[in-house]
């Protein structure tokens, strides 16, 4: 079995590698690469182990050859008799201090590899390919080195051949060991739990390892693969900062590490189980890429080089100009209550206040009746549609809304038709008991019939009914995940993305949207193959303001789904207006989830002129620059400024009461200090502030504005309205010609 993960992109490699060695042995060998603002630079000299010297922000007119002898470091009394340098991927065999980047041995032997550089190439001035060995061993790395023309995102990926006789055992290995700038000394972790992804959690300067694995099968709700490195005086508009992410879906782990000798090194790889990486002879193994941006301008640098990148570069070219649809997802209005008569009348209240896609949540197919049965039974119940859908997809085209459906393809109710039929087709240890998930298990998806099975159901109803939109859902962590008695979610996580791929093939128009449980998998290799997230399965307005923040830092709005929910939510039990819950939707692909039979008709109102601001709007909130942006406590300030600064759209979320006597005032980003700008407020519709006069009337805000220069809104600042908790306004600016 050969393990490759990405073909092409091998070949490519293994192609790159074909060159002599340029440099002869009398003096090192630098390979410098300059890209979209950023540098690296590598000495890799044959027959010795590659270092990487820098990786960070381009330093205009250095060379490797300088930045090698600036970094020059000599003995110190205690440590071994010469500098160790380590490597790309500081192997056993450098005795470099720290966890190495690759660990594996051939029964035992074998185990302290020591790498050495066989061949480097430039490929186009665009990549560096570096080819080592380690002869005795028998194991051979290449390790590939990319950086965006637009952005300075450095890709960065490992393959391991095994080229010895016997099968090697790969434990661990990172994509890279990463070393990072001394003054970076704060780490934000992305963290969270269901229902409350994308916290921020920050560990100060600190000496030894952060360690954070996941094992759920996903890239699950608490941790993150990615984070931020920042020095203690980075804002979010100022300072240096490393933003990085492993594009990989499944198990993985994150470790930053600070060493006693002054260094640093970062490693991102898959998470591997006891034995599930066994490469026979003539074998390959290739890591998830990692993805890594610098920013000299805070962390706002970092999530707008992100938006970038996936625009330019992730996004399928199938939607990356296209208007992101208004959803109606069915869910919170109907969970598993499913009635035609119901649902067309859903259909027809989503499409008067505006929706654009319609969405069959959970609770259409087999005896789907709760979340305790059907799901593996994927054909249209006959007890709830005796005639199919083919009434209610015709209604919701006549409507002039795209079809949505719900899928949760890779798992199984032990009460289903499927498990009764093939109650081996799930993952699973013998030696230990399933642990109970949602009354949910996981198909086995290494097994080519289950893949035939998930393909051929779903793509007979996608042909059927014409199907627009899969919400691609998977609700359970995968505990045990062995297929005939070894450790399989490398092979399972790949095969779901061949089932992904299949399917986009088969059906070129199809959009899918990533969900699991909300945002349990959210990365760069899905969005690879899908076209939006749903951020959280939490619709609370005001929770939402932080989760998308949150996500935001990594993610483009214009694919981070955010609906407008009922007015009680069902996970925190709080009321909200529909002011302030449309205005939490408006920043990310906005939808709603709601039964809009029990809104009031002023409710339906405010709800039908929201989703025509945003229509309105939309193409500068999803392509212009993204800022989230310092504010007082209790508030939210997120803002998207059109590339050429012509305009801007700025929302203010007040959550909580302040101590002030009145909010503090709010500051403005990303705006051209010379020119003059037309300042109104226009969300919401009515004034908002809770006693007069305010500004809202001195400046007309709500009428024909105030011209203000750019300067002074950011400089000086605007002083809100004095609001209630859970407002949210609007701002917009454009510029006078």
């Amino acid at each position: 079995m050969n393990m490759r993960d990405e073909p092409d992109f091998e070949e490519s490699c293994e192609e790159s590698l074909s060159g002599p060695f340029e440099d002869s042995e009398s003096k090192p060998h630098h390979l410098e690469l300059r890209a979209g603002g950023a540098l690296l630079a590598i000495e890799a000299s044959a027959g010795m182990r590659p270092v990487l010297i820098y990786a960070g922000p381009d330093i205009s007119g250095i060379t490797g050859e300088e930045l090698a002898l600036l970094a020059t470091r000599q003995h110190a009394p205690g440590t071994p008799s010469i500098p160790l340098r380590g490597s790309l991927l500081n192997e056993i065999g450098t005795g470099i201090s720290g966890p190495s980047g690759i660990t594996g041995h051939r029964e035992g032997q074998d185990w302290a590899l020591d790498l050495r550089v066989v061949s480097t190439k430039m490929v186009n001035g665009k990549s560096i390919h570096v080819r080592c060995e380690d002869k005795k061993a028998r194991i051979g790395t290449n390790h590939v080195f990319e950086i965006d023309a637009s952005t300075g995102m450095l890709r960065s990926s490992t393959s391991v051949d095994n080229i010895g006789d016997a099968p090697f055992q790969i434990d661990w290995c990172a994509a890279l060991c990463l070393p990072f700038d001394q003054r970076l000394e704060r780490f934000l972790s992305f963290t969270g739990r269901w229902a409350q992804e994308f916290q921020i959690e920050e560990v100060a300067l600190f000496n030894g390892s952060i360690v954070r694995e996941n094992k759920s099968g996903r890239t699950s709700h608490d941790v993150f693969p990615g984070g931020i490195l920042a020095c203690r005086d980075t804002t979010e508009q100022s300072g240096l900062a490393l933003g990085f992410h492993l594009a990989w879906s499944g198990n993985h782990k994150l470790r930053v590490d600070r060493h006693s000798d002054g260094r640093g090194f970062l490693q991102l790889g898959e998470l591997l189980f006891p034995g599930e990486l066994r490469l026979e002879a003539g074998e390959r193994y290739q890591t998830p890429q990692l993805l890594s941006v610098w920013s000299q301008n805070g962390t706002n640098g970092i999530a707008q080089a992100f938006h970038r990148f996936f625009n330019d570069t992730v996004a399928d070219p199938r939607t990356r100009n296209k208007p992101r649809p208004v959803h109606f997802n069915t869910w919170e209005a109907v969970y598993f209550d499913h009635d035609e008569d119901t649902l067309i009348e859903l259909a027809k209240s989503a499409a008067s206040v505006g929706a654009e896609r319609f969405v069959l949540d959970d609770g259409w197919f087999g005896g789907r009746r709760n979340d305790a049965t059907g799901l593996g039974d994927w054909w249209v119940s006959e007890d709830v549609f005796p005639n199919g859908l083919h009434q209610l997809v015709k209604t919701v085209r006549e409507l002039g809304m795209e079809f949505g459906l719900w899928f949760e393809p890779e798992m199984v109710n032990p009460d289903s038709d499927l498990y009764r039929t093939h109650p081996d087709w799930v993952l699973g240890a013998d030696s230990v008991e399933i642990v109970p998930f949602r009354g949910q298990l996981t198909l086995d998806l290494t097994k080519k019939e289950v893949v035939t099975y998930l393909f051929e159901k779903i793509s007979k109803l996608v042909n059927e009914y014409g199907i627009d939109y899969i919400k691609w859902d998977m609700n359970r962590d995968t505990h045990h995940p062995g297929s005939e008695g070894k450790g399989a979610m490398h092979r399972q996580t790949m095969a779901v993305y061949g089932l992904l791929d299949r399917l986009r093939e088969k059906h070129p128009a199809l959009e899918i949207e990533s969900c699991s449980s909300g945002g349990g998998r959210a990365d760069y290799r899905i969005l690879e193959r899908t076209d939006r997230i749903w951020t959280s399965d939490n619709n609370d307005a005001r929770e939402r303001q932080i989760i998308q923040r949150g996500a935001a830092h990594f993610f483009p709005l214009r694919i981070l789904g955010s609906h407008v929910g009922p007015r009680r939510c069902h996970i925190t039990g709080r009321e909200l207006p529909m002011a302030f819950r449309v205005g939490s939707a408006v920043f990310g692909s906005m939808g709603m989830e709601l039964d809009l039979r029990d809104e009031s008709e002023e409710d339906l109102a405010i709800l039908k002129a929201g989703i025509a601001l945003y229509k309105k709007h939309r193409h500068l909130i999803h392509e212009g620059s993204y800022l989230a942006l310092p504010s007082a406590k209790g508030t939210n300030l997120v803002g998207c400024v059109a590339r050429d600064k012509q305009e801007a759209f700025f929302s203010y979320a007040k959550l909580e009461t302040d101590l002030a006597t009145l909010p503090q005032r709010i500051h403005f980003a990303g705006l051209d200090p010379a020119k003059d700008y037309q300042l109104r407020m226009i969300w919401p519709e009515t004034n908002p502030s809770i006693s007069s006069p305010s500004i809202v009337d001195q400046a007309d805000l709500q009428g024909k504005g105030v011209r203000i220069s750019g300067a002074a809104l950011v400089d000086f600042g605007v002083q809100p309205p004095l609001t209630f908790p859970d407002t949210c306004l609007f701002y917009h600016l454009r510029a006078f010609e």
